[in-house]
C-alpha cells in the first residue's frame, strides 16, 4: 500500500537519474507520510545497487550489493520480506533490536524499475509468532485430550480383554495338568491291570513249565524256561518303573516319603544319582501340598535326567519358620541360563511354566537358581494355610 499509494505516485524520472532536488522533494514525503512508529527506515535502490534515496543522507549514492531476496523481487515483481542483517554495511546506522525489511519494486515513468524497500520494528513480528504458537499450543493440548478421551474406551476393553484371556490360559494350563494327571492315572491302570498282570502270569507258567520239563529230566528245556522267566520278571521291573514315573501310586498308598523314593529310584536308573533328605520336625502335609510337592519334584527330576545327567542330585524337603514348607531339589550338571530358557523355553518343556503357575495359583512359590556350568537349584515355598483350588488337582 505504500509503494503503490504514496511512493510510485513521486518516483521521478530525475531520481533514477540520481538528482539531488529529485531526493530532497521525496525525502520531504516520505517524512510526513511514510516514517513513523511503524516504519524506521526507507530506501529506494537502483537494479544495480545505487541507493537513489535514503532517509539517511549518507547513504544516497553510495553503492552496495543486492543480496538474493532484492534481487527476486526485482526480476520476479512480488513483495518480499526478510530479517535485516545489521552486521552488513548498508545497516551502518541502524541500532537497536532486529529489524523487518520489506521489499518491492516500483517504476518511473518512463518505465525503469526501482526497488522501494522499508524497515520495520521486529516486535510485533515476533508477538504475532507468540500468538499463534499460544493459538497452536492450545489447539495441540485440546487435540491430545480428545485423543485420549477417544481412545481411553478402547483401551479399557484391551485391557479388559487381556486380563480375560490371562484368566482363560490359566484356566487352560490348570486343565491341562488336571487332563494330563488323569490320563496317567488311566494309562497307569491299563498296564497295570492288563500287560504286567499277564507278564506275571507268563513267568509263573514259565517256572511252572520249568519245572515239569525237570521232572521229565529235560533239563536243557528247564534253563531255557527259567531264562525266559527271569527275562520276564526284568520286563516287569522295568514297567513298574515306569508305573511309578507315569503315576505314583504310593503317594496316595504309603504317603509323600515313599513317593519321593521311589521318584529317586526311578531317576537313578537313567543316571542321575539321587539323594532324598526329609527333616525329622516336618509338619503334617495336606494331601494338596503332598501332591504339589511330589508334582514339582517329578518335573524337576525328569529335566534333570533329561538335560543333566550324568550328574548328582539332591531332594531336600524341611520346615521353616512360622510353619512354612521348603523343597529343594538341586544337581551339580551343566547348569542352564535362566533369563534365555524363561524367555524362549524349548519346545516341549513347558511343564515347568505350568508348574510355576499352579505354585502361584496355590499360593506358593517356586523359584530357579541356575548358571551356565554351575548346575541348577529349584526351591518351592508354602506358606503356612496357603490356599488351594477347591478340588485340589495340584
Amino acid at each position: 500500500m505504500l509503494a503503490e499509494a504514496v511512493v510510485q505516485p513521486a518516483v521521478t524520472d530525475a531520481l533514477a537519474d540520481g538528482d539531488p532536488a529529485a531526493a530532497e522533494a521525496l525525502d520531504a514525503l516520505v517524512r510526513s507520510r511514510v516514517l513513523g512508529d511503524e516504519v524506521t527506515r526507507v530506501k529506494i535502490w537502483s537494479p544495480e545497487g545505487e541507493v537513489l534515496y535514503a532517509d539517511e543522507p549518507q547513504l544516497i549514492g553510495r553503492t552496495f550489493p543486492l543480496d538474493e531476496a532484492q534481487r527476486e523481487a526485482l526480476s520476479d515483481p512480488q513483495t518480499r520480506a526478510d530479517i535485516s542483517d545489521l552486521d552488513e554495511a548498508e545497516n551502518e546506522f541502524e541500532t537497536g533490536g532486529r529489524l523487518l525489511e520489506v521489499y518491492r519494486p516500483v517504476w518511473t515513468p518512463d518505465g525503469r524499475q526501482l526497488l522501494f524497500e522499508v524497515y520495520f520494528p521486529y516486535e510485533p513480528v515476533a508477538a504475532r509468532a507468540e500468538g499463534l504458537w499460544r493459538g497452536f499450543a492450545g489447539v495441540t493440548t485440546s487435540s491430545l485430550l480428545l485423543l485420549v478421551v477417544l481412545t481411553a474406551p478402547i483401551v479399557w476393553r484391551l485391557l479388559r480383554g487381556l486380563r480375560t484371556e490371562e484368566r482363560r490360559r490359566t484356566a487352560l494350563l490348570e486343565h491341562a495338568v488336571d487332563a494330563s494327571d488323569a490320563e496317567r492315572r488311566r494309562i497307569a491302570g491299563s498296564l497295570h491291570d492288563g500287560p504286567v498282570q499277564e507278564l506275571i502270569a507268563t513267568t509263573f507258567a514259565a517256572e511252572s513249565a520249568a519245572g515239569e520239563a525237570v521232572r521229565r529230566g529235560d533239563e536243557g528245556t528247564a534253563a531255557q524256561l527259567r531264562g525266559v522267566a527271569a527275562s520276564v520278571r526284568g520286563n516287569i521291573r522295568v514297567l513298574r518303573s515306569l508305573l511309578v514315573d507315569i503315576y505314583p501310586a504310593g503317594l496316595a498308598a504309603a504317603g509323600l516319603p515313599q513317593a519321593l523314593d521311589d521318584l529317586a529310584a526311578t531317576t537313578r536308573t537313567r543316571g542321575v544319582d539321587v539323594r532324598v533328605t526329609i527333616a525329622p520336625d516336618l509338619r503334617p502335609l495336606t494331601a494338596e501340598e503332598e501332591r504339589l510337592v511330589h508334582r514339582i519334584a517329578q518335573e524337576v527330576l525328569r529335566n534333570v535326567a533329561a538335560h543333566a545327567a550324568p550328574c548328582r542330585a539332591r531332594v531336600d524337603l524341611r520346615g521353616a519358620a512360622g510353619g512354612d514348607v521348603r523343597l529343594e531339589v538341586s544337581d551339580d550338571g551343566p547348569g542352564f541360563d535362566v533369563a534365555q530358557v524363561a524367555s524362549r523355553p524349548a519346545e516341549g518343556h513347558l511343564g515347568t511354566r505350568v508348574l510355576i503357575d499352579l505354585a502361584t495359583e496355590a499360593g506358593a512359590e517356586l523359584s530357579v537358581a541356575a548358571a551356565p556350568g554351575s548346575g541348577a537349584a529349584w526351591r518351592l515355598r508354602i506358606p503356612a494355610g496357603a490356599s488351594y483350588r477347591e478340588g485340589g488337582g495340584t
